[in-house]
């Protein structure tokens, strides 16, 4: 559905739509089950952990009145199909990462995370004190969902490739996977960008059906077990700095839920992304430390392939910009990373790096 054609029948477009919110609101009673499907193989590390944690949040919290059934990927909908079934009702709820359904909306992919973008502090500073909940919820309204965020994973790696990247041409022809805008922005740079499910990534890659993977950090892709493929990691990325996660409720079913149930649900959500944030930023140095004694080359892309980057990225974009909500997320979200990052940079970032230099 179109924005266009959203609001003419809603009560933002229509006056016999406005009259009905007159009305009190019907909300269910009793004991409800809702179905959360998500993107993520069952067990998947931090990720499907984060929708797991926000379910029993829900669930602890309404005392029996709601019980959420988390669903891994493939077990009711595939992994990019959950969007469409909780918009279309055969689902309650989703959990995933926004930037899977840019092809719904471009504007999405910034509640998970666009290249060159804000850190994790910096994406809820944005989210929860500037316009970015605000921006989620009318991306929602058209397509008939609640969200909220639900889990970050911080900085991602810069990912696992089959051979070091020294310049921009080498990504020239590579099969690599990558979601989002940051996939959009690396085929600029000729790479041959795979969109694969988190579950389906070993399995491509052991096969040689990509050449290298972005995946997460070195917790969780020491957990799917790249380096039993590959020994170069680049731990450094453009495209991920600080991923948020989400839960998109059928807005339907969010309306019936009564006002109690609601604030449940923003709550759980929230503490979700936290908790999961400290979750996949307690357990990196150590995987990477294992990493490393495993024998994994850890590495940095060189100054050029940087440059191609953020060249790129703002490529992708320019090319976004002639779409009003894409404009207007675009705006607010640069205007709080640059006001964030002013504080951050004379902040943390003076302090860590002289109390770094004087502990040693």
């Amino acid at each position: 559905m179109d924005r266009r054609s959203f609001l003419k029948n809603t009560a933002l477009g229509g006056s016999a739509a406005a009259a009905t919110t007159l009305a009190a609101p019907a909300y269910a009673q009793g004991n409800r089950t809702l179905t959360m499907v998500t993107t993520w193989g069952r067990g998947l590390a931090g990720v499907f952990d984060a929708a797991q944690r926000a379910a029993d949040n829900i669930n602890g919290m309404a005392d029996g009145a709601l019980t959420i059934d988390v669903k891994g990927a493939g077990e009711l909908v595939g992994a990019f199909e959950v969007f469409d079934a909780v918009t279309a009702g055969q689902a309650d709820m989703y959990h995933g990462a926004d930037y899977y359904f840019v092809g719904q909306h471009p504007a999405y992919a910034f509640f998970t995370s666009v290249p060159f973008g804000m850190t994790a502090q910096e994406l809820v500073n944005w989210y929860y004190h500037g316009d970015g909940m605000g921006f989620h919820d009318e991306l929602g309204q058209i397509f008939g969902l609640k969200s909220f965020l639900a889990g970050n994973t911080g900085a991602q790696a810069g990912g696992w490739f089959s051979k070091e990247i020294n310049g921009p041409e080498d990504f020239n022809g590579l099969k690599f996977r990558m979601p989002g805008l940051g996939g959009k922005a690396l085929g600029k740079l000729g790479a041959s960008v795979q969109n694969l499910p988190g579950a389906e990534v070993y399995q491509a890659l052991a096969s040689g059906a990509i050449d290298g993977t972005e995946w997460i950090g070195p917790w969780a892709d020491e957990k799917a077990g790249f380096q039993e493929i590959t020994k170069t990691y680049y731990t450094a990325g453009f495209h991920e700095p600080g991923a948020g996660l989400s839960i998109g409720m059928n807005r339907e079913v969010f309306d019936s839920l009564t006002p109690a149930q609601q604030k449940m649900v923003e709550t759980a959500c929230a503490e979700a992304h936290q908790w999961n944030l400290a979750q996949f930023l307690s357990n990196n140095s150590a995987a990477l430390s294992r990493l490393q004694s495993s024998g994994v080359n850890t590495l940095e892309f060189p100054d050029s392939v940087w440059d191609a980057f953020g060249q790129a990225a703002d490529e992708v974009h320019q090319e976004n910009m002639g779409d009003d909500i894409y404009k207007r997320v675009y705006d607010s979200y640069m205007a709080s990373m640059k006001s964030s990052s002013a504080w951050l940079a004379k902040s943390d970032g003076a302090y860590t790096k002289q109390r770094d230099r004087v502990l040693g």
